[in-house]
């Protein structure tokens, strides 16, 4: 690499954490007017404006239950207090997501760490060097995430030994945040205090799963394990519980397979239940090499998942039109509408 171009060589780890990312407030503009302007436009822009539509018909619907789905680093990358707006606003009615959106982004940051502006053109030996975690632009001090991971260990510690979902853990998580959280209205914490259930299908693949193994060394005879068959089985209660659902995608994954997954579990079990009536998936995923992750909409229809009436594919890197659609949504206040589903209480 020519160092002439790359940034900051030699520099320490403070010069290299000095600009922290600042979160999107989507209630400080109002996209409605960009909207319905590329409503008018082509390609990503009239997806975007259609994908806003339909997120909207889900809010107006009040038999739709609205599942939105994580997958990625949006989180890190200013997208945090734009989930946590969904929820305090009642916007969303469960939330499936990677470990890493949940645990080493939000929950990170909950306890008073931050993440970085940083260059994908870093030196990531340099990065390395000084102890600096890279996610294509954006950095983390890896002293704090590991101290993220011991404090996952110190609340595994402190609750009874037995199998628990990931939505049960994390309902921990938001009980301990109401006490000791550094920086309010977290994800977990707004979740748990709206009643709004978050799983992580794959929670063991973040900080929670590197906490998790401390726990169950320092205490081999008696300590939590996760039970990843029961949290499926308690979002396809939420589905049963739904006459409608719509799905709020962001990224691919396993969030985006678990909740789709839901339609075909439910009719396993004998039970009449509908499609997923409405779906946005925003996604740079390629759609030609057979991957789940990058499945389209239609395709998921053919395994009888979700309907093809109302759905959007957005190829677009999230951070980039996410904003728009939820500020859109945001002002044009459907949400104000809303029953509360409560849906944390079906498991009290």
């Amino acid at each position: 690499m020519n160092k002439k171009n790359s940034p900051n060589i030699g520099h320490n780890k403070k010069s290299l954490l000095n600009s922290p990312v600042e979160h999107i407030d989507i209630k400080s503009f109002d996209a409605r007017k960009i909207i319905d302007g590329m409503s008018k436009m082509s390609f990503t822009s009239r997806d975007t404006a259609r994908a806003a539509g339909i997120y909207n018909e889900m809010l107006s619907d009040k038999d739709c239950s609205i599942f939105l789905t994580l997958a990625g680093s949006t989180s890190a990358g200013g997208c945090m207090d734009l989930y946590t707006d969904l929820v305090k606003h009642n916007m969303v009615d469960a939330i499936v997501a990677t470990g890493a959106s949940i645990i080493d982004m939000d929950f990170f940051e909950a306890l008073g760490f931050k993440h970085y502006q940083g260059s994908q053109f870093q030196d990531d030996a340099e990065l390395r060097n000084n102890y600096i975690d890279r996610i294509y632009d954006t950095y983390i001090d890896e002293e704090e995430l590991q101290a993220c991971d011991k404090t996952i260990c110190d609340i595994a510690n402190s609750l009874k030994p037995k199998a628990y979902t990931s939505r049960e853990f994390i309902k921990e998580l938001g009980k301990y945040l109401k006490t000791n959280s550094k920086k309010r209205n977290s994800l977990i914490e707004t979740a748990y205090d709206n009643n709004v259930p978050i799983f992580c299908p794959a929670f063991t693949d973040s900080s929670a799963g590197f906490g998790l193994v401390m726990h169950q060394e320092q205490n081999p005879k008696s300590h939590i394990t996760i039970d990843s068959i029961r949290e499926f089985r308690e979002i396809t209660e939420i589905k049963l519980k739904s006459k409608q659902s719509g799905l709020l995608m962001v990224g691919g994954g396993v969030p985006k397979n678990f909740i789709q997954d839901t339609v075909v579990c439910a009719e396993l079990l004998g039970k009449k239940v509908a499609m997923h009536k409405y779906a946005i998936q925003i996604t740079v995923a390629d759609t030609r090499d057979g991957a789940c992750s990058s499945s389209t909409l239609k395709e998921a229809s053919s395994w009888g998942k979700v309907d093809v009436t109302k759905e959007q594919m957005v190829f677009a890197e999230a951070t980039s039109v996410l904003p728009l659609i939820a500020s859109d949504a945001f002002h044009r206040k459907h949400w104000q509408a809303r029953q509360k589903r409560n849906f944390q209480n079906l498991f009290n």
